[in-house]
């Protein structure tokens, strides 16, 4: 069996549609359990509707582990609450885990906004090239064997920032930490819609200077967010004006691109009809000189 593990702060816009994608499963062998830090809206209430297992919770480490003491499972699938996967993807995650021989692995993250794919397409691709040598993963999507993560103890509850890299790092020293190829999980960006692109880059710059410099983050240097965003419809407020400052913008570098070529277009007319008439011009004829 498989217990999966949900850490949850005010998620009541999000963990339908993660549950309702586990209920479409192809793979029924599974259990859910959300791990819940006192949700202050429906979160709890939905994860009844929805059958699920409901521990308190707190930090995402803290509740991910909260999770694993209960769980009835032999394998444990972490997940963050704003993620969507496909029917199937149970079915082919474990397939491929078993065939593969492995202990812990985690698989490629899509963005659920197009805008924002290059930079999962080159998480995906960092974190495919450091697998061999120095893994790293997000914890959106962890999956692991039980007897493993209860040999680690747990992730370390005493780091406040990247603990999903850390119980991988320490992982990779006892088995082979792998990304699977037949499957991917949505992320949501929402992160992005919070702050901006840019203050989202620079704290993960920030965290992998730090973890550099400490080996651990367990203070509060980095300041992370969990439970704290806008509401659904405040975010897709957010990127309905974003959407529309773009394609303003793309507009008005159509205009000037439509502009641009009509001048050149004139200019082109202009420099063509002036070597026309310069070309039709009659050579003025030399006045003879009558001879005396």
């Amino acid at each position: 069996m498989i217990s999966v593990i949900i850490p949850t702060l005010n998620e009541e816009n999000y963990l339908p549609i993660l549950l309702n994608d586990l209920n479409n499963q192809t793979y029924k062998d599974f259990e859910i359990i959300v791990a819940d830090a006192n949700s202050k809206d429906k979160t709890r209430e939905i994860a009844k509707e929805f059958g699920c297992i409901i521990v308190d919770g707190g930090m995402p480490g803290i509740a991910r582990n909260a999770g694993a003491k209960v769980a009835n499972g032999n394998y444990l699938m972490f997940f963050d609450s704003d993620v969507s996967i496909k029917s199937d993807f149970l079915e082919k995650t474990f397939n491929e885990f078993q065939n593969r021989y492995l202990e812990i692995c985690s698989c490629d993250f899509i963005s659920d906004r197009k805008r924002y794919d290059y930079l999962y397409t080159f998480y995906n691709h960092y974190v495919r090239y450091v697998q061999y040598f120095k893994p790293v993963s997000g914890g959106a999507f962890i999956f692991t064997t039980k007897r493993l993560f209860n040999h680690l103890n747990g992730f370390d509850e005493n780091i406040t920032h990247c603990e999903d890299h850390d119980l991988i790092s320490r992982a990779s020293k006892l088995v082979k930490f792998r990304l699977l190829n037949d499957v991917s999980v949505e992320v949501s960006s929402r992160r992005f819609l919070k702050t901006s692109f840019m203050d989202g880059l620079k704290s993960l710059i920030h965290a992998e200077v730090l973890k550099k410099i400490k080996g651990k983050i367990t203070d509060d240097s980095i300041h992370y967010e969990f439970g704290n965003y806008d509401d659904l419809d405040d975010v897709k407020e957010k990127e309905r004006r974003l959407h529309d400052f773009l394609k303003f913008k793309d507009s008005l570098k159509k205009l000037k691109s439509a502009i641009n070529r009509r001048t050149k277009t004139k200019k082109d007319k202009s420099v063509k009809s002036k070597k026309y008439k310069t070309s039709n011009k009659k050579p003025k004829r030399k006045k003879r000189k009558l001879s005396k």
